[in-house]
This record gives C-alpha cells, structure tokens and sequence, in this order.
C-alpha cells in the first residue's frame, strides 16, 4: 500500500500539508490576547473557529484525538482553565464525526449551522466550566461573542479553504 510507513518508496508530505493547519489554529487561538478593553468578551474564538472550519472543509486531516493538544494549546493561551478546551473540542470532533456518518450530503449552510451550534455550545460549556459557584455572571454577556462568531463563520471558511488551495499546491 502506497503512504504506509514501512514503504521505503512512500512519499513523505510536505512539512506545510501537516504545518499550515495546526499553525493557523494556533495562530487564531493567539487572537485572543489582542489587547482590547471591553467589560464583555467581544472578541470570537479564533482557534476553535478555524479547528471547526478546517475539520469541515478536511474531514480527513483531524482525528477526534487532535482536540486534545489543540485544546491543551487554547487553554494555555488563552487562559481557560486546563482542561476546558481540551474536552470542549475533543467532544466538538467526536460529534463532528457522528454527523459525517449520518449525514449524507451537506451543503454551505448545512455548515453554517452546525459550526452556529458548535460554537454556541462551545463557548456555553466554556462559561459554565469557568464559573466559580457564587458568581452570577449571566449568560446574555455571551452574546456579542457568540454573534459575531457566527457571522464571521463563512469568512473564516473561505479562509481556510484558500489556505487549503495554497497548503496543497506543488
């Protein structure tokens, strides 16, 4: 089989095909600590933005495992406490996946929602893990983040997929 390891004519990738990826996540990840001083988080999240776009544009690229030291990196970025992401992104793929297998097509609006519904979820479980138990932060300060988010959704698709056009050409 052609690619295996133990092939001694496999021809290995490109360090940019398995770079471009992670570093770009990485790098949205690190958006998080532009200095902007708002009493409500208004900027989105990057990182998990670019994971969900390249996981949908790329299914083969991620394994449900890559959510683990890609979330271990926002943690440690971003603030979160250790952990948060981790889990956060890691059951974000494996539901990613469950909808690969169940769904039989889908177009740019059916990936418009899921990636609404991820990041909403996402960003809620990330608000309810980080809340200390007597605090009474609400729920609505999300809503500037998460709205904008959204709409920046398609933006940060078409990104990614120039990056692809880029990351795989010769």
């Amino acid at each position: 089989m052609i690619g295996r390891r133990d092939n001694p004519y496999a021809v290995k990738p490109p360090l940019r095909t398995i770079a471009v990826p992670v570093g770009s996540i990485l790098l949205g990840s690190v958006m998080g600590l532009v200095p902007i001083i708002a009493t409500e988080p208004i900027i989105p999240p990057f990182g998990l933005m670019l994971l969900l776009a390249w996981r949908l544009l790329r299914p083969e690229l991620w394994a449900a495992w890559a959510g683990l030291p890609l979330g271990l990196a926002d943690d440690l970025i971003s603030g979160h406490y250790l952990g948060t992401s981790m889990m956060l992104w890691t059951v974000a793929l494996l539901v990613l996946d469950w909808v690969d297998h169940n769904l039989v097509w889908r177009d740019w609006w059916m990936e418009w929602l899921i990636a609404a519904i991820a990041i909403t979820a996402i960003d809620i479980g990330a608000w309810a893990l980080s809340q200390p138990l007597e605090s009474h932060t609400r729920l609505s300060t999300l809503l500037p983040q998460l709205i904008g988010a959204i709409l920046l959704f398609p933006i940060i698709l078409r990104l990614i997929a120039r990056l692809d056009r880029w990351r795989l050409k010769r």
